[in-house]
């Protein structure tokens, strides 16, 4: 069974949080690390894992406010995955929230979403 990750929120990468029982990613803050891959490299071998020990479902929430451009790379591979499984049956969901102030992230969540065939919600959030 793939171990979850659990990654604290820094100034410039977010929060990572995975759930292996109940099939779920969560990503949420400002990402723009040094590293990408060092970062990343763990979430995308969690979901690879994810999909191949399992045939549940895989939803990611994604409350990201600010990406750069190898952070944008990473979440086209995590799609690129999500798309694959879905084309053989596989039931999984992307629900991108974000700030309703911010038309950006609604913008760059669209243009992901035009590319994916399965279930991607885009959710604006009141401020509070």
């Amino acid at each position: 069974m793939t171990t979850d990750i659990h990654i604290p929120a820094t100034q410039s990468t977010p929060a990572i949080d995975t759930a292996h029982a109940a099939g779920l990613l969560t990503i949420a803050g400002d990402s723009y690390p040094e590293n990408s891959f060092e970062l990343f490299g763990p979430v995308i071998d969690w979901v690879e894992h994810f999909l191949a020990e399992t045939d549940r479902p895989l939803t990611l929430e994604l409350r990201l406010m600010y990406l750069n451009t190898s952070s944008i790379k990473v979440m086209m591979d995590i799609f690129d995955l999500l798309e694959e499984v879905h084309h053989k049956g596989r039931a999984v969901a992307v629900n991108w929230h974000y700030d309703a102030r911010n038309e950006r992230v609604a913008e760059l969540a669209g243009e992901f979403k035009e590319d994916c065939s399965f279930p991607f919600a885009i959710v604006a959030s009141e401020p509070v």
